[in-house]
């Protein structure tokens, strides 16, 4: 089979007829003898042959190919959900995750991964280097010192029942273990005599020695796994507890890993290591465990809210804070569970959930500030509601896809994008913010119509000749949304043209969460998300009130962006990855679901439960989110990204922060 060479390669006179021709960055293929190229004067995809006869004769007719041959794009995956799932991913109308919704392959993993979930009981004493690590120089200060001097108190109160020494003598050898555990192992070796401890030592040791131990170690597990990078220590004190120390102690040994004898004895643990900095990656039923562990917050939040309702253990700060950060888990979790249903279902029924629950976190926060601030009288609610909304939208318009560039341009110099189909998440960015500030632009031009007393050029309340403005609005946005989706995924399709590659498999698809328990888990998370926005909408008023800063800096800061902390991570992964585009989505997908869904869900909301939400934004919010836009698009009209881009759009979103931080708050708050 001939080599395919790029026509870059074959045809240098070529590159003084376009501007770049080049193969194609992220899914270069070879079929045969073509050499599958990209022209990004036209944005087209083709095949060069690797004549150079055949090379003129194909880029001869560029023009005429233009629109025959648009640029494709092929992903690979593990197994056909996870192809149905990164399919969804280079779809409009999707959030996009970046978690596999299925059990990958153990044998396929990294060795660094293999590592992470490793029992601690394999004698590997040729590839372990050095045990004086920093980390293991950081257990001892942390936990080492007193776990061994509880096992020394523990064997000492075992020793003064007299019945108990052989578990005595176990726990002064477990000191010395637990003081510096790395490279040693523990074995439980089989004898062929009858145990020396007999039913009344085994019950002393059950009633006083082993409950203090538990106790130790529990602690010792939470703290170690709550710190993620010492998961080791963890699992090592687990397998202690329900292992070692349930054993007799006549068949516990305690040895060098080099001096274990396999045919005698059999190896429960033994590591090397305390502390391990790719835990990171570590998942717990597909869940990341920086996400697992959040869940604690949950329910501490839930908890101090609930039940110290007068604040006289909790200020109402902490409840705030505590409650705000209880969503970014519960966030992560509703994605998943969108991400795993419609992995595993049709278009249609994936459409129908991320249009329910994709919105979900932001609209549970947002309509019960409005019913609180109703019920209270309190406008200043409805406020921080239009703030956070603008938030999101500058968040995702400028800092997402600023700080992906950022990140991604520091690995990767210049990083390029279907420009194509960035210009229809442009077009929808457009479409939605002018639908969503038309109305602000109409009391603009014909008066202020927030106030009940405000009135028109003709002496009369003005509010209801308003009312029919926002609802034709209001039904407009959502049917340009179902348009784009209509546009991406049926008419034009081509635009992202999505291949899967023949490198799939399709067999063997073991998935973390089943449909009915993805939905079960979107369903739970949701009641626990509502929680947590009645508790952040109960306490977040005597914040408003004390504090000198800004309102509006409250609102597009923290309430806004909160909730996106998930949707960055995933941004920034995308960008890692080299799939700018991804990254890009990420923020649009976010933006165009603030202002076609999720606004006017709020006044049909408002139609059936009149809580007095008027859709005029302040000039401020007017006038940033526009140009926002305008300078984004800018941006993205090359079709290619670097740092400095990126750069650019976080100091302009800083710039706009800025003004909010010493704007004053809005009149009557």
């Amino acid at each position: 089979m001939l080599t395919p060479v790029c026509c870059k390669q074959a045809a240098p006179a070529h590159r003084n007829t376009h501007r770049e021709v080049r193969p194609h960055t992220h899914f270069a293929k070879e079929q045969g003898s073509f050499c599958f190229c990209t022209c990004f004067l036209t944005g087209c995809y083709y095949p060069f042959f690797v004549l150079p006869s055949n090379v003129f004769t194909a880029c001869s007719f560029v023009d005429e190919i233009r629109d025959e041959n648009p640029r494709k794009t092929t992903i690979s995956a593990e197994n056909e959900v996870e192809a149905q799932k990164l399919a969804n991913n280079y779809k409009f109308g999707f959030r996009k995750w970046k978690s596999h919704v299925t059990e990958r392959p153990f044998e396929d993993r990294s060795n660094i991964v293999k590592e992470l979930y490793s029992e601690l009981n394999v004698i590997k004493p040729y590839s372990v280097g050095s045990l004086f690590t920093c980390g293991n120089v950081l257990y001892v200060f942390l936990f080492g010192w007193w776990i061994a001097l509880v096992y020394v108190l523990v064997g000492l109160l075992m020793f003064l029942t007299v019945f108990g020494i052989p578990y005595a003598k176990l726990c002064w050898k477990l000191s010395c273990y637990f003081l510096w555990p790395f490279g040693k192992s523990i074995e439980k070796v089989v004898f062929l005599f009858i145990s020396k401890c007999n039913f009344l030592c085994t019950y002393i040791w059950l009633l006083v020695g082993y409950p203090l131990l538990a106790i130790t170690h529990s602690v010792l597990c939470l703290i170690s796994w709550m710190l993620v990078f010492t998961i080791p220590v963890a699992k090592m004190s687990t397998k202690t507890l329900h292992t070692i120390l349930l054993i007799p102690p006549e068949h516990v040994h305690i040895s060098q890993a080099t001096e274990v004898r396999e045919h005698e004895s059999r190896v429960i643990l033994c590591c090397y290591h305390a502390v391990n900095l790719y835990y990171y990656k570590y998942t717990v039923d597909g869940i990341n465990v920086f996400a697992v562990n959040l869940l604690l917050l949950v329910i501490v939040s839930l908890v101090i809210g609930y039940v110290d309702k007068s604040n006289e253990f909790v200020s109402s700060e902490v409840k705030f804070a505590t409650a705000v950060s209880s969503i970014i888990p519960l966030s992560y979790y509703i994605g998943m569970g969108i991400a795993s249903i419609s992995a595993q279902s049709n278009f249609a029924v994936g459409a129908v959930v991320n249009a329910t629950f994709g919105s979900i976190t932001e609209l549970t926060f947002y309509i019960t500030a409005l019913v609180r601030g109703h019920h209270q009288g309190n406008k200043c609610l409805q406020e921080i509601v239009k703030a956070a909304l603008t938030g999101t939208l500058l968040g995702c318009i400028l800092f997402i896809p600023g700080i992906c560039m950022i990140i991604g341009g520091l690995r990767h110099s210049e990083q390029r994008f279907n420009s194509r189909s960035a210009g229809v998440s442009s077009s929808l960015l457009f479409i939605s913010v002018g639908g969503v500030f038309a109305p602000t632009l109409f009391s603009k031009a014909y008066g202020n119509l927030v106030c009940e007393d405000c009135t028109n050029s003709t002496g009369t309340n003005s509010s209801g000749s308003f009312t029919p403005l926002v609802y034709t609005i209001s039904i407009l946005l959502p049917v340009s949304y179902i348009i784009g989706l209509i546009f991406t995924l049926k008419t034009h399709s081509h635009i992202y043209d999505i291949h899967v590659g023949d490198g799939t498999g399709h067999l063997g698809a073991s998935v973390h969460w089943s449909r009915w328990r993805a939905l079960l888990i979107l369903i739970v998370a949701t009641v626990l998300m509502s929680a947590c926005a009645d508790l952040t909408t109960e306490h977040i008023q005597p914040i408003l009130s004390h504090s000198s800063i800004s309102q509006y800096f409250i609102g597009v800061t923290v309430l806004a962006m909160v909730p996106e902390i998930p949707e960055i991570v995933n941004g920034v992964q995308f960008a890692l990855q080299n799939t700018i585009s991804l990254s890009f989505e990420v923020g649009s997908c976010i933006a165009v679901q603030v202002c076609m869904i999720q606004i006017p869900i709020l006044v049909l909301f408002n139609i059936f439960y009149d809580v007095g939400f008027v859709l005029i934004f302040s000039d401020l919010h007017l006038w940033a989110s526009i140009f926002s836009v305008i300078v984004v698009n800018y941006i993205f009209m090359d079709g290619k990204s670097d740092y400095f881009q990126g750069t650019a759009l976080v100091v302009v979103y800083l710039i706009l922060l800025a003004l909010y931080y010493f704007a004053p708050s809005p009149s009557g708050c």
